[in-house]
């Protein structure tokens, strides 16, 4: 039976049940955890819907306990500030009568600003150079770990191609850079808030692997322990989350079991359109 496509718009919606507070709930339940994106996505749509004619330019998530996928999360919505260019929302997400992420959001009246620079989009092959079709004919595929193969499935709310196939398997990366086209497996509307929220859920797939990049190792052998700390996020121009965006990584230091992410997120035309920090626990499993 064919699988079919997820739609990350029916995953980021979240149910008003009462004053500035939202109910989400999980995909799968038969899921370990709770994906952190899917806390940072459907946390940034609760406090969209408290915001009028303005979008988040950023936010800062904590990550404090794992989520329960077979529970719903409430999110409460803290009005800190609606001044004249800016408003501040604060979202606490809770399970079990107890906090299990923190996450504030701000949000810019739009204008224009007398200063325009961007960093260069690295140079990559085009996504099409990365499809299921033509990774199945590189000498590495058989060699792939199954979780890297899912991410060619059909049934994945947002589709990834990984640029660098081989590290998959060993191969140690130079200066730890590493890149992935992405973009959601299904169309979505004309909705820039839906398309930011889309993204903040996009960006915390596999960024924290990005620490692994310099050794051969990745996240996924079974030899490593990992997990989210704090995710931060800047968006700085419009984009389109169903559109194929690069994810360019790096990790600039590990240390004392916690290891540095950093990436940029380019639209195809070179356009910088989000910047995203995160520290997570990565350890050796004993």
């Amino acid at each position: 039976m064919q699988k079919s496509r997820i739609d990350l718009a029916a995953i980021l919606d979240v149910d008003l049940i009462g004053d500035n507070i939202f109910r989400g709930n999980s995909p799968n339940a038969a899921d370990e955890r709770v994906f952190g994106g899917q806390v940072l996505g459907q946390a940034m749509f609760a406090a969209c819907r408290t915001v009028e004619a303005r979008l988040p330019h950023s936010l800062h998530c904590y990550f404090i306990h794992t989520g329960d996928p077979k529970v719903p999360l409430i999110y409460e919505v803290e009005r800190l500030r609606d001044g004249k260019s800016y408003s501040t929302r604060r979202v606490t997400v809770m399970q079990h009568a107890k906090v299990i992420s923190s996450l504030m959001a701000s949000f810019h009246k739009r204008e224009e600003g007398a200063f325009n620079h961007q960093d260069k989009m690295p140079e990559v092959p085009g996504p099409e150079h990365f499809a299921a079709d033509k990774l199945s004919k590189e000498p590495v595929y058989p060699h792939l770990p199954e979780i890297v193969r899912r991410y060619y499935e059909p049934d994945r709310p947002v589709e990834l191609r990984p640029v660098e196939v081989a590290r998959y398997v060993g191969k140690k990366i130079e200066g730890g850079k590493l890149h992935m086209w992405m973009k959601a497996a299904t169309k979505l509307p004309d909705d820039p808030v839906l398309h930011i929220c889309a993204l903040a859920y996009a960006s915390d797939l596999s960024l924290l692997d990005a620490v692994m990049a310099r050794y051969g190792r990745t996240l996924f052998d079974g030899r490593i322990l990992s997990g989210s700390l704090d995710h931060a996020m800047w968006f700085h121009r419009s984009f389109r989350a169903d559109d194929w965006l690069l994810y360019a990584k790096e990790s600039p230091s590990a240390q004392s079991g916690r290891g540095l992410a950093r990436g940029l997120i380019f639209r195809r035309d070179g356009t910088l359109v989000a910047s995203v920090a995160q520290e997570g626990s990565v350890r050796k499993r004993r």
